[in-house]
């Protein structure tokens, strides 16, 4: 049984994508505007991101791709399939993450302050490249995740894409910083900030190519099953973590329940 989208449908998801990958270009003018970060912000916000994909993996995502395996796939076999492609997600973006040198994972640097403190004995502008080029790494796989999204409908697709930019912002900082400082040119900190980003629409685009051809009802709820680990993990591994780590627990807790909140409220009227 053939699984058709409409052109309309096909870019309107590849443009959220793209505007959920440019978000590292906010990262970076804010690191030239600012010598400080607002860790207040920073740290709800990114609780709040956690909330949107961790409400949306289980309560939407997941269900949606069971319902749909099991209209295929009679019994626990189906289910069976989609449980596997769940971890199959958590385990890529783990893979990911574990290939990726310590020192140079983007995770690791959080605010302005910090990344300038880090860079100041040297090598700055390599760190950032090679920070650029790490986040694009991790990215690949995040933009894959907003085009699926995106093609399951905006009531779904809007939240995650607001939430994967606010958590992209960090990493526009981290790539920006020690390209600006060192090279003084903040053009070229913000365009690697940006190419950074663009490894998004390219996992979009790579999902057009080599995952559209093959889209079927099963194919459609195994990805929506994989999506929701790597949103889940990407939620454990990367924001719960990031908005501690800004010392704000409150605001933090706060920012996560008020995104599960929105997100059960926007599921519920649209």
């Amino acid at each position: 049984m053939e699984f058709s989208y409409s052109f309309d449908t096909i870019m309107v998801a590849l443009g959220l994508t793209l505007v959920a990958g440019m978000s590292t270009g906010i990262g970076s003018l804010m690191a030239f505007v600012t010598r400080s970060t607002n860790k207040k912000f920073l740290s709800w916000a990114l609780g709040l991101s956690a909330g949107v994909m961790v409400y949306v993996s289980f309560m939407e995502l997941l269900p949606t791709a069971i319902s749909d395996m099991g209209a295929i796939v009679a019994g626990k076999t189906g289910m069976v399939y989609v449980i596997l492609a769940f971890f199959a997600g958590i385990g890529l973006i783990a893979l990911i993450d574990y290939l990726v040198p310590e020192d140079e994972n983007p995770h690791e640097v959080h605010t302005v302050e910090q990344v300038a403190i880090a860079n100041s004995g040297g090598g700055m502008r390599r760190t950032g490249m090679m920070l650029a080029l790490a986040i694009a790494i991790h990215n690949f796989p995040e933009g894959i995740a907003t085009f699926v999204a995106g093609m399951d409908g905006l009531d779904v697709a809007l939240p995650i894409v607001v939430a994967i930019a606010i958590h992209n912002i960090p990493e526009g900082i981290a790539v920006s910083v020690p390209i600006y400082h060192a090279t003084g040119n903040r053009q070229k900190a913000l365009l690697w900030s940006l190419l950074s980003g663009l490894a998004e629409p390219l996992g979009a685009l790579f999902a057009i190519a080599f995952i559209m051809p093959f889209w079927t009802p099963m194919v459609n709820s195994l990805i929506l099953a994989a999506v929701s680990g790597i949103m889940v993990y990407i939620s454990f591994d990367e924001l719960l973590p990031g908005s501690e780590r800004y010392g704000h627990h409150h605001l933090a807790i706060i920012g996560v329940i008020g995104g599960m909140a929105f997100m059960a409220v926007s599921l519920l009227l649209f």
